[in-house]
C-alpha cells in the first residue's frame, strides 16, 4: 500500500514536471516575438517592467525563461538593469499564477474534468500543424491537460496517504514550521521547480496532510529554494546575469523573512481574501493567496529601491568590457567649464587611444583571440565613444570661444576616428585565423608582414622604422598574390574573398588609427603651449 502511494505520488509529480515544460516550450515558440517585444517595449517605468514580468511568466509559466530573456535584452542594451530588476520582480510575482491553478484544482472547481478535452485539442493541433506555430500552441494545450492530469494523481496519491496515515500527520503537525522551510528549500533544490514544490505543499494541505501553518512556512521554502538554483545557474554566466541573479536571490530573502515574521497576519488577510472570493473553506486556496500576498509584500518594499539598488548591483561582477566602456575622466559637472572640459575629453582620448592599440596589438599576435571576443572589446570602445560624444555635446556651447567649441569637434573626431578602428579588429583576428588556408608561398610571407607592419605603426609603441609608406607597397603585393592564387585554385574564392575584404578593413583601420594619433599629437602640443603661455 505505502509503495503503491509512493509511485503514484512521484509519478503525479513527474507528470507535473513534464507538463510545464511542455507548456512552456509550446507557448514560448507560438508567441514568438510577440513576447520579446513586450518586454523590450513596455517596461520604461519600474512599474511598467513590474506589470510585463508578471504578464509574460503568467503566460508562459516560467520565471527562468522571462529571466533569461530579460538578461538577453540588458546584454543588448535594450533594457537598463533597473528595468531588468522590475520584470524579475514581476516574474516572482507572476509564479503565483501556477498557485491558483493547483489551487482551483483541489478546492472542488472541475476543471481536471477537461484534462482530457484539452489533452485531445491539443494533440490534434499539435499533429496537425506540424512545423507551424499553430504545432506549438497544440503542445502548450497538451501540456496543459496533463498539468490536471499530473495533479489529480498526486492529490489522490496524497489524500491515500492522509487516511492511511492520520496519526503519524497528526504527529507531525506538531514540528515546527523550519522544518517545512527546509523542506520546501530541498524540494525546489531537487526538482529544479518551485512549480512542482508549490503542486505538491497545497495538494497536501488541500488532502489535510500539513496545516496551514505549515503550508505557509514550505511556500516560502519554494521560493527561497530559487535563489540556489539562480545562484547556480549565473556562476560563470555575464556580468549582467549575475546582477540580475542577485537581485532575485535579495527579493525572495527580503520578502520570506517578512513573510516569517508577519506570517499570522499574512494568513488572516488571505483568509480576509478567501472570504471575498467565496472559497474560505480550501486551505489550498488560502495558501495561493498567501502566496501571492507574500509576493506583493516584497514588491511593495523592493520597487520603490529599483534604482537605488541597481546602481549599487552595477559597482559587483564588473567585467574586463565595462570597466574598458566607463570614462573615468569625464564628469557631468565639468562640461560647464570650458577649460576643464576640454582637458578632460584630451586625457580620456588618450585612455581610448590605448586601449584600442592594445586590442589592436592583442588582435595581431595573440592566437587565443576569438571573434565573439573581439566584437565584446570592440562595443565597449563603442560605448566609450558614445560617453565621449555626449559629453562634448553637454558642454555649453553659447559660453565657449571658438576656440574651445572647435576643440571639443576635433575630439569627437578623434573619438570617432578610434571608435572606427576598433571596429576592424574582428577583420584582423579573421586574417590570422585565414593564413593557414593562403599558399606556403609569397602570399602567407606578405601577410605576416603587413600584419606586423600594422601591428608596428598602430600598437601602443609605435616602430621608429616602420612607415605607412611600406605598409601601403606591402598591401598592394599582398593583394596581388591572394588573387593571383585565387585564379589559380591554389586557395577558394571563399577564403580568398574573405581574405581581400579582410585586407581591405585592416587598411582602413590603419588610416583611422594614423589620423587618430596625428589629431592626438596636434592636441597634445596645443595643450602645451596653452599651458606655458
Amino acid at each position: 500500500m505505502q509503495l503503491t502511494v509512493f509511485f503514484q505520488a512521484t509519478g503525479g509529480l513527474a507528470l507535473f514536471l513534464l507538463a510545464m515544460g511542455m507548456m512552456t516550450d509550446g507557448l514560448k515558440t507560438f508567441a514568438g516575438s510577440g513576447l520579446k517585444r513586450l518586454l523590450s517595449q513596455w517596461t520604461h517605468t519600474p512599474l511598467r517592467g513590474l506589470a510585463s514580468g508578471i504578464m509574460v511568466t503568467g503566460l508562459v509559466q516560467s520565471s527562468s525563461a522571462v529571466t533569461v530573456a530579460t538578461i538577453g535584452f540588458v546584454n543588448a542594451g535594450m533594457l537598463t538593469l533597473a528595468q531588468a530588476i522590475a520584470v524579475v520582480f514581476g516574474a516572482n510575482v507572476g509564479t503565483t499564477i501556477t498557485s491558483w491553478l493547483v489551487a482551483l484544482v483541489g478546492s472542488g472547481f472541475k476543471i481536471s474534468a477537461l484534462a482530457l478535452p484539452i489533452l485531445t485539442v491539443g494533440v490534434v493541433l499539435r499533429i496537425a500543424g506540424s512545423g507551424r506555430r499553430w504545432a506549438h500552441l497544440g503542445e502548450a494545450l497538451a501540456g496543459f491537460g496533463l498539468f490536471f492530469l499530473g495533479l489529480d494523481l498526486l492529490k489522490e496519491s496524497l489524500g491515500g496517504f492522509a487516511g492511511g496515515f492520520s496519526d503519524t500527520v497528526a504527529e507531525g503537525e506538531t514540528y515546527h514550521w523550519a522544518m517545512y522551510l527546509v523542506i520546501g528549500f530541498a524540494i525546489t533544490l531537487l526538482t529544479q521547480s518551485s512549480s512542482a514544490t508549490l503542486a505538491i505543499v497545497l495538494t497536501a494541505a488541500g488532502t489535510g496532510v500539513i496545516s496551514l501553518e505549515a503550508g505557509a512556512a514550505g511556500v516560502i521554502g519554494a521560493s527561497l529554494g530559487t535563489t540556489s538554483t539562480a545562484a547556480v545557474a549565473v556562476l560563470n554566466a555575464t556580468s549582467n546575469a549575475r546582477r540580475l541573479a542577485l537581485s532575485h536571490i535579495l527579493f525572495n530573502l527580503v520578502a520570506g523573512s517578512v513573510a516569517l515574521l508577519v506570517l499570522p497576519l499574512l494568513l488572516w488577510v488571505a483568509g480576509l481574501m478567501a472570504d471575498w472570493l467565496d472559497m474560505e473553506g480550501s486551505p489550498a486556496i488560502l495558501l495561493a493567496a498567501f502566496h501571492t500576498l507574500f509576493k506583493l509584500l516584497g514588491v511593495a518594499m523592493l520597487l520603490p529601491l529599483v534604482p537605488w539598488l541597481s546602481r549599487r548591483l552595477e559597482r559587483f561582477f564588473r567585467s574586463s568590457e565595462e570597466d574598458i566602456s566607463r570614462p573615468r575622466y569625464l564628469d557631468n559637472t565639468l562640461a560647464s567649464a570650458p577649460e576643464l572640459a576640454t582637458e578632460a575629453l584630451g586625457r580620456e582620448l588618450a585612455r581610448m587611444q590605448q586601449l584600442v592599440a592594445g586590442l589592436v596589438h592583442v588582435s595581431l599576435t595573440r592566437e587565443g583571440m576569438t571573434e565573439a571576443a573581439s566584437k565584446r572589446q570592440t562595443s565597449a570602445v563603442h560605448e566609450l565613444y558614445l560617453a565621449v560624444a555626449g559629453f562634448a555635446a553637454r558642454a555649453r556651447t553659447e559660453r565657449l570661444s571658438p576656440e574651445v567649441v572647435e576643440q571639443l569637434s576635433v575630439a569627437v573626431r578623434t573619438g570617432r576616428y578610434l571608435d572606427e578602428m576598433a571596429e576592424q579588429i574582428g577583420s584582423a583576428v579573421r586574417l590570422r585565423h585565414n593564413r593557414r588556408a593562403l599558399p606556403e608561398t609569397t602570399a602567407r610571407l606578405l601577410l605576416d608582414q603587413y600584419l606586423q607592419m600594422v601591428g608596428q605603426l598602430l600598437g601602443p609603441e609605435p616602430h621608429p622604422d616602420a612607415s605607412r609608406e611600406q605598409a601601403g607597397e606591402i598591401y598592394q603585393k599582398l593583394k596581388a598574390e591572394v588573387l593571383r592564387s585565387m585564379v589559380n585554385r591554389e586557395v577558394s574564392q571563399e577564403i580568398g574573398q574573405q581574405v581581400l575584404d579582410d585586407l581591405s578593413d585592416l587598411r582602413r583601420m590603419l588610416d583611422q588609427g594614423l589620423k587618430a594619433r596625428a589629431m592626438l599629437e596636434h592636441q597634445g602640443r596645443t595643450g602645451n603651449s596653452s599651458a606655458e603661455e
